[in-house]
């Protein structure tokens, strides 16, 4: 009989975090949190090898905004940094889920919507 290691992953941000992406000009507010990659291969094959992430690392998806537009990422842990703007995200769904809390700058989930 073939034993299985259980394995706990620790995520370094939690949802409701705002976090920018190391390399690229976007931040967010992390609205859900894979322990390890969770996407497609197809996804994952896109990214350039020499900037493809470990899969064995948590991922975070965001409600994300760049200068120009806002949109939803799939980002891994090894490329977010924490965002020090202070300021919240413009992202139109983050008022769905999110309520901001000023004095600590970062969401919180909206009352009747956590798990």
């Amino acid at each position: 009989m073939e034993k299985h290691k259980a394995i706990t992953v620790t995520a370094r941000y939690a949802i409701g975090d705002i976090v920018r992406h190391r390399l690229y000009p976007f931040r967010g507010v992390i609205f859900d949190v894979d322990p390890e990659f969770a996407n497609t291969e197809e996804w994952y094959e896109a990214i350039p090898e020499e900037l493809r992430p470990r899969r064995d690392q948590p991922f975070y998806h965001l409600f994300a905004e760049n200068a120009e537009t806002e949109y939803v990422a799939y980002v891994s842990e090894q490329n977010l940094l924490p965002d020090e703007s202070g300021e919240p995200v413009r992202h139109p769904q983050v008022p769905e889920v999110f309520e901001w809390v000023s004095d600590a700058k970062r969401y919180s989930i909206r009352p009747g919507l956590e798990h």
